[in-house]
């Protein structure tokens, strides 16, 4: 388990290099020169604020020199100060974080409960008009973006109904989950899918094993059957499908924040590309692509614990 830790522990560090450079080289690639913003438009720029501005910031060093001192940054936890702002993009971050943290675990708990109930309900009633209900629902669900189920949820239970607010993240608990329902449901709808269908399937497989039939045949109750037999192997692929859907949730929020005017890292983020913040947006998608890193890492580490015909194998080889 340790060399395991460990090599996992090597590839995520890896992995969240090469991902840093490419972030960086993108953003440092972006249509724009920033240096243009930061001498305070066109207007008011001249060759020797061009380059007064320029040797400011080290906007006039080669990429590799730069990427080398913001990865130095990084690793002593200074992210920058945001050009717009002129704050560290570190209190930013913190400032909105939250927010978007509530809004995939609400969104995680929505898809995760309404996905899997309804995946365990088409595998039990498999072949019927329940299973064709499910699939088809999933289906539809599937195939609406998010912005569009935003627009639709703010329609119909924000304008027509007006059950919920169509603005904000509130305050406290309970204003909280009633701003961020909307939200986290249309976040959730496309994920609500994927983890129904997997969750069938991996139902449907579990069920056609031996010793389930064995139980079937010896009169164990099928709701024993599907409860510790079926269910229960079927748990492995199931969790490793929503750890793996919730961290890429957090890229996910960006359009949902901005439909729903709602301040988190992903409104941050589209923020920061409108108006050339580099360092902003550097961070951001840093913080989005370590996050998903952690997440999948974790689910690949737990995976073993939660399945151990994955433990016998990894013996085995």
């Amino acid at each position: 388990m340790a060399v395991r830790i460990a090599r996992r522990l090597a590839g995520f560090l890896a992995t969240l290099l090469a991902a840093s450079f490419v972030i960086f080289a993108a953003v440092y690639a972006a249509p724009g020169d920033p240096a243009v913003f930061l001498a305070g438009g066109r207007d008011k720029l001249t060759p020797e604020r061009l380059a007064t501005v320029r040797a400011q910031y080290h906007l006039d060093e080669p990429l590799v020199v730069q990427y080398g001192r913001w990865l130095g940054d990084c690793l002593h936890f200074d992210l920058g100060r945001s050009f717009k702002y002129g704050d560290q993009v570190a209190d930013l971050i913190t400032a909105r974080l939250g927010t978007t943290l509530e809004l995939v675990a609400y969104a995680t708990v929505l898809f995760v409960v309404l996905g899997v109930g309804a995946g365990i309900l088409a595998a039990v009633r498999q072949s019927t008009w329940v299973d064709s209900a499910v699939v088809g629902g999933t289906t539809l669900a599937a195939s609406v973006p998010s912005f569009v189920a935003a627009i639709a949820l703010v329609s119909l239970f924000g304008v027509q109904l007006g059950w919920f607010p169509v603005t904000g993240s509130g305050q406290g608990f309970a204003r909280t989950l009633h701003h961020l329902t909307l939200p986290a449901l249309s976040l959730a709808l496309g994920a609500l899918a994927l983890i129904s269908r997997v969750t069938r399937q991996a139902m449907a497989e579990a069920a056609a094993s031996d010793h389930v039939e064995a139980a079937r045949a010896s009169g164990v109750p099928e709701r024993e059957i599907v409860r510790r037999h079926v269910l229960r192997n079927a748990l492995g692929p199931i969790i490793t499908m929503c750890g793996l859907v919730m961290a890429g949730m957090l890229a996910g929020t960006v359009v949902v924040e901005t439909a729903f005017g709602i301040s988190g890292i992903g409104s941050l983020l589209v923020g920061a590309i409108n108006t050339h913040d580099f360092p902003v947006a550097q961070a951001v998608l840093l913080l989005m692509v370590a996050g998903y890193i952690t997440v999948t890492t974790l689910v690949d580490l737990l995976h073993p614990l939660l399945d151990p015909r994955v433990k016998q194998e990894a013996r085995t080889a």
